[in-house]
């Protein structure tokens, strides 16, 4: 227990609150340029290829962000935007790519429906609502 000396002489150590995604700097988002489009194994109990990007972001940092969704279209030099949001079994990756914005299109449809318009979590992965004629004509 400190003394009021002590006290008056060094104050309180204010606890400090470490970020999770420090390359943001505190935005929604960053613009960056992906600088190579790759895949990564996940973690031990699972087996997949990931796919990812290393990005550049407009303040300098290069990160690894996630692509969600099946099938993408980037490549290196394309302009994506960046949010936070680890993916837990990859380690080292704390940013995804945000679909349907800039240069990365919307992702297809699930795999394992037939279809190639997505219908179900479209705001995730960056699908246009189908417009009312299409609609029908997709589901007879």
């Amino acid at each position: 227990m400190p003394t009021i000396n002590q006290l008056v002489r060094k104050g309180r150590r204010k606890v400090t609150v470490k970020t999770k995604s420090p390359a943001l700097k505190g935005a929604p988002q960053r613009r960056g340029v992906c600088v190579q489009v790759m895949t990564r194994t996940p973690k031990k109990p699972n087996s997949a290829l990931r796919k990812v990007a290393k990005v550049r972001l407009t303040n300098g940092q290069e990160v690894i962000a996630y692509i969600p969704g099946e099938g993408h279209n980037l490549q290196e030099h394309s302009i994506v935007l960046v949010r936070g949001g680890r993916v837990k079994d990859l380690p080292g990756v704390r940013y995804h790519i945000v679909r349907g914005t800039l240069d990365a299109l919307g992702a297809a449809g699930p795999s394992n429906t037939n279809k190639l318009t997505r219908n179900v979590s479209r705001s995730k992965y960056g699908v246009k609502k189908p417009k009312a004629g299409a609609a029908a004509a997709a589901k007879k």
